[in-house]
């Protein structure tokens, strides 16, 4: 073993990046072109990344809150928030209990998860028939 190294691995420093904002800037740009070109929506999921300590922050100080921010409620709270690029979505699903379970940046006109689904707007629509010809609203 005389002559032979062993590679040192080192976690990355606190305050110190790893390159992952600046990466992650780049994909979003070349998403942001290919959406342009194409209609594709595309995602990032960010809990599967490892950000170094303060990237995170980083990452979402810089691409800030834009215009449109949506509250929903369904299995949990999800808050949708445009950042200051338009068509960059920085989307946060909670669980019941406020954890984070999902956090995605997804790069699209609009989140799939704003759009009404068809058998919602379905049953909306048969609310509004059994509204207006079962029980007509008084004027």
């Amino acid at each position: 073993m005389i002559g032979k190294t062993i590679p040192l691995v080192t976690a990355p420093v606190e305050g110190r990046s790893v390159g992952n904002v600046s990466a992650l800037l780049a994909e979003i740009s070349s998403l942001l072109e290919k959406h342009l070109q194409t209609g594709e929506a595309a995602a990032i999921d960010l809990k599967s990344l490892p950000f170094s300590p303060g990237e995170y922050d980083r990452l979402k100080g810089i691409l800030g809150q834009g215009e449109l921010v949506a509250k929903l409620e369904a299995i949990g709270p999800s808050e949708i928030v445009e950042t200051r690029y338009p068509g960059v979505w920085w989307l946060t699903h909670r669980s019941v209990d406020g954890d984070i379970v999902a956090e995605v940046i997804e790069v699209t006109q609009c989140p799939d998860i704003l759009k009404s689904q068809a058998p919602d707007m379905g049953a909306g629509l048969g609310r509004l028939h059994s509204l207006l010809y079962s029980d007509p609203p008084s004027d």
